[in-house]
């Protein structure tokens, strides 16, 4: 069975792991309704809106 000869550094599998971390900014999109954008396929905080309907009232 193969075994490695040293310790892998921490500096080593750090420079390894590093595209693991990356973030990615969300997805937006423009409410039909308000034009504000939003997250696809949630409810618009701007408006309550979602899918032509209003789903929840938003207070002014």
């Amino acid at each position: 069975m193969a075994v490695p000869k040293r310790k892998t550094s921490i500096a080593r599998k750090n420079k390894r792991r590093s595209s693991v971390w990356k973030l990615e900014a969300p997805t937006l999109v423009k409410c039909p309704n308000c034009s504000q954008y939003k997250r696809p396929h949630r409810i618009c905080g701007e408006c309550g809106f979602y899918n032509g309907r209003e789903v929840v009232k938003v207070a002014d």
